[in-house]
């Protein structure tokens, strides 16, 4: 289901301002799905609170059992890490 719903989700969700990355995660042995996204301020993020093509997305899921965790959570970046470089 989370194949068919990339299709609706992704143009819309990639034309949004402040968008830095966005994935999407499955894990088999807990049957649960979770969607990370980066963005550049917390208005940004806030996007998807309101959009429309998301929350009608989750209908399908609701009918098959799915519960979803509201609300949508929205943490600041306090530190971060990247790869050290080999050189």
């Amino acid at each position: 289901m989370m194949v068919e719903t990339e299709k609706v989700l992704r143009p819309g969700i990639e034309s949004m301002p402040g968008l830095l990355a966005f994935y999407v995660g499955a894990d088999e042995a807990t049957s649960s799905l979770s969607n990370v996204s980066l963005w550049t301020d917390l208005d940004s993020a806030k996007q998807l609170d309101r959009f429309q093509p998301m929350l009608d997305s989750g209908k399908p899921f609701v009918a098959r059992g799915a519960t979803f965790e509201r609300p949508i959570m929205n943490y600041t970046t306090l530190w971060q890490l990247q790869p050290v470089a080999n050189g």
